[in-house]
């Protein structure tokens, strides 16, 4: 009789257990309308983000509390959220009308609401990876919180250790810490947090702001006071989902509206029946690329292009920024902030109004039928397959867009190479599912070489969030026969959307042309590398502008 074989799993194969466990949960918690992260409903996403361990929050795994995780998740959930017990998840409901003012965070665009002392709303307009991403930082801020917890409540009747009585001394004081004070509480949130004196020092001023300086010190309270009352008063934090976020979601409401304000410019601007090319992209590379040089030339005399791009994106160019805008928009730059809800900006522009010998692109070769650019902002993961499965529909129902092209610029990890390295996909392959779309790049990676930055070629994997990643998957999608070279949330959503609409419905042209080129904001294969542990800087500034020269090139048909 043969032996059964002990069949153990890999780690790579845990984690993406973990993941498919974490996002049929949310789905399912979704659909049930309400959880309490901490109770027994939330004990399946906790367990799966605990054995998922994601290299984004670092040391989630241990007994001291994770700050450069911290830090990058509250830098996306809106200002006061560590105080709310009652977290609601809420569609565009009509807030913006009200009393009540928006709180955006600082680095992730959605519109929140703070109801009163106990309650948040954060509208959700921009898809499902929306929700995966909230619930997932959310998961994150409160296993963290009883990290906190475990650290000062002495017992279950509410007693707590000295340290924590001292971090609400300092936290209950109405003005701005003196250098000895901010000092004694960063001595006993340090014990607290299983933490230096010096760890906590040097993220100390990252949480703060102009108004809140001391604000790590508030955080650190209010996620400790709340994970306390939980386990002494049985007072459970809850996340809902409102009900017409639910019905909603998943029937391209904002996306609709959003593409639909697109055509009735177009319309109104006689543009339907040009050439039109669609680019993904920030909303100030395609307009400099096309203007700042001759703008600024006489302000930066001998310096290079590149230069001049650095120089516009720095923090307080808001004057030069200006200057190129206001020539743009009196040369063909029709500028559209949203208003649908899906917080993607556009800016069209009808090149027949371009004086080409004014412009970097003086040898365009473009013909009778001048093109028109639509530029949209950065989609954020299935909110991609929304707009532009939208944009790509006929207008009023029978009448065609002529979309010549689809051009997809983004940020995306790397798993070999640097910041600021350039990856150039030949197909994407949608993680946890079996949906792999292969595609012909009109962009390759021979074009981008003797820039002095790394290129690479090969296919990209769309993931269902940045936080839902660990190095055993990324280096299995990489060492494997899949030979991944990066990661990114939105890929395959465009190309599954270019396809129906082109192959299938036949609303654009059955050979419109696909671009993709991305350049990268982090290796999560290296630690200090990830997102957490900060921003590009000026190093994206050049692979930015490389790759939206040689789309704008081709488009433009330059010699």
């Amino acid at each position: 009789m043969k032996e059964t074989k002990n069949i153990s799993r890999s780690r790579a194969q845990e984690s993406s257990a973990a993941i498919e466990k974490m996002y049929i949960t949310m789905r399912h918690l979704f659909n049930r309308g309400f959880y309490k992260p901490m109770g027994v409903s939330g004990d399946t996403l906790r367990e799966a983000l605990l054995a998922l361990r994601p290299e984004i929050y670092g040391n989630i795994g241990e007994e001291k509390v994770e700050l450069n995780g911290l830090l990058y998740v509250i830098e996306r959930l809106p200002v006061g959220i560590e105080e709310c017990r009652f977290i609601n998840l809420t569609s565009d409901e009509g807030y913006s009308k009200s009393h009540f003012q928006a709180i955006v965070p600082p680095k992730r665009r959605r519109n929140c609401y703070r109801i009163d002392e106990e309650q948040m709303n954060v509208e959700i307009t921009r898809g499902r990876s929306d929700i995966y991403d909230i619930l997932t930082h959310l998961t994150f801020i409160f296993i963290e919180s009883h990290k906190i917890r475990n650290r000062v409540l002495l017992d279950d009747a509410g007693e707590v250790s000295r340290d924590w009585f001292k971090l609400e001394q300092a936290v209950s004081q109405k003005k701005k810490l003196t250098l000895v004070e901010k000092e004694k509480a960063i001595s006993h949130a340090a014990n607290i947090l299983g933490r230096t004196f010096e760890e906590v020092l040097n993220i100390y001023d990252a949480f703060g702001s102009t108004a809140s300086p001391d604000r790590f010190l508030h955080v650190i309270f209010w996620l400790g006071k709340l994970a306390i009352e939980e386990i002494v008063d049985d007072n459970k934090r809850t996340i809902t989902f409102s009900p017409i976020l639910r019905e909603r979601l998943g029937h391209h409401i904002h996306g609709e509206v959003w593409a639909t304000n697109i055509k009735k410019v177009l319309e109104e601007n006689k543009l339907l029946d040009r050439p039109i090319h669609v680019i993904s992209a920030n909303m100030h590379s395609v307009m400099n690329s096309i203007f700042a040089t001759e703008v600024l030339k006489t302000k930066f005399k001998d310096k290079s292009d590149f230069f001049i791009y650095e120089e516009l994106s720095k923090s307080g160019a808001d004057v030069l920024r200006n200057e190129v805008s206001d020539v743009a928009l009196k040369h063909g730059m029709i500028s559209l902030p949203d208003t649908s809800g899906t917080n993607i900006d556009v800016q069209i522009f009808d090149t027949a109004k371009l004086n080409w010998s004014k412009t970097s692109f003086a040898n365009a070769t473009i013909g009778d039928k001048k093109p028109v650019l639509i530029v949209m902002d950065y989609a954020f993961g299935e909110q991609a397959y929304e707009t532009i499965d939208e944009l790509l529909k006929p207008y009023k129902k029978d009448i065609l867009l002529n979309v010549e092209s689809v051009s997809i610029m983004g940020k995306a990890g790397i798993l070999e190479g640097g910041k600021g390295d350039i990856m150039i996909p030949n197909a994407h392959i949608n993680e946890g599912t079996a949906d792999n779309y292969f595609f012909e790049n009109e962009l390759s990676a021979e074009m981008f070489e003797g820039n002095d930055i790394a290129v690479f070629a090969g296919p990209m994997v769309t993931v269902l969030g940045t936080s839902l990643q660990n190095r055993d998957l990324l280096k299995f999608f990489h060492e494997s026969t899949w030979g991944i070279i990066g990661l990114e949330m939105e890929g395959s959503y465009y190309q599954k959307a270019i396809q129906s609409a082109s192959k299938i419905r036949k609303s654009v042209p059955h050979d419109v042309k696909v671009r993709y080129a991305y350049y990268a904001s982090d290796n999560p294969l290296e630690t200090g590398s990830t997102l957490a542990s900060g921003g590009l800087g000026t190093t994206g500034v050049k692979p930015t502008y490389l790759i939206t020269i040689k789309i704008l090139e081709q488009i433009f048909q330059v010699k």
